[in-house]
């Protein structure tokens, strides 16, 4: 692991760390926010998955979550979106390869040497940042934005046990049924949508849910709000009747200005769970 930068930030650090990943095949980068607790005990981490087009450094620059960590006295780990690099695979669209991983493990052509983020965001690093920060490996939560937000649930719900609580900022929560999922899925996954249904939130809500509290913010005025199908998850939450709260924010958009608007509420939401 090399150390890209360090900055004192809220009595803690923000650090910029760059590694060679096992699950990826390729170098990776990523974001870590310590608070000034770390120095001296281990603290609980709150994981950011970011969404397309975006690396680790969007979230760590433009959420503004420090200030509210810092206060919660926990961790943030911002990991990159995909693999990156000469030799990793990519696509002319915004929306597929580099900048558009899924938060999924490709088995298709020429996606599958370095795409895996699904076992880079849930083992790889999280193997690296346990064994190297002061990080409490029995309290995490997991956020994330737009595709980071579908990322979020799914790894959430498929992962119970390691979790105590989940959110999401806009997130795609049918992509089985929409543009955004579909395309990437079948390029990703290949065209049995058998193999799709593990990384949709709304189904893996139907099917299993979470045992814990979910926070789920979305704008009204979300240029996206078709793609992301927040209805579905919404009935999917109300037919288990699991716990949650799915809130339609009035006039905000999908822009990060949305999301550090009510980024405040999540993380405080988080450290309730996280610090019980």
């Amino acid at each position: 692991m090399q150390t890209v930068s360090q900055n004192a930030c809220f009595g803690g650090v923000q650090g910029v760390y760059a590694h060679t990943s096992a699950a990826t095949g390729c170098d990776m980068t990523f974001g870590l926010f310590l608070p000034a607790e770390a120095r001296s005990a281990r603290v609980p981490v709150l994981w950011y998955l970011s969404g397309l087009t975006c690396t680790h450094e969007n979230s760590m620059v433009k959420a503004g979550a420090q200030a509210w960590a810092a206060k919660a006295g926990i961790a943030l780990a911002f990991p990159d979106t995909s693999p990156r690099g000469e030799g990793v695979a990519d696509d002319e669209a915004f929306d597929l390869g580099q900048g558009a991983g899924f938060y999924l493990n490709a088995t298709q052509t020429p996606w599958a040497p370095h795409f895996r983020m699904w076992d880079y965001v849930t083992e790889d690093l999280p193997g690296l940042l346990f064994s190297e920060f002061a990080l409490d490996r029995e309290r995490q939560g997991i956020t994330g934005h737009s595709m980071g937000g579908h990322g979020a649930l799914t790894i959430a719900m498929t992962l119970p046990e390691r979790f105590r609580s989940v959110s999401a900022f806009s997130p795609i929560c049918n992509p089985t049924a929409s543009d955004w999922g579909r395309k990437q899925l079948s390029a990703y996954l290949g065209a049995d949508e058998a193999a799709w249904a593990a990384h949709d939130a709304s189904l893996l809500m139907g099917e299993r849910g979470f045992d814990g509290p979910v926070l789920i913010d979305t704008g009204t005025q979300d240029q996206f709000i078709d793609l992301l199908k927040p209805e579905t998850l919404a009935h999917a939450i109300a037919a288990r009747r699991q716990r949650a709260e799915f809130r339609m924010q009035p006039g905000y958009d999908h822009s990060y200005f949305f999301v550090s608007t009510f980024m405040q509420d999540h993380v405080g939401f988080h450290a309730e769970a996280l610090q019980r």
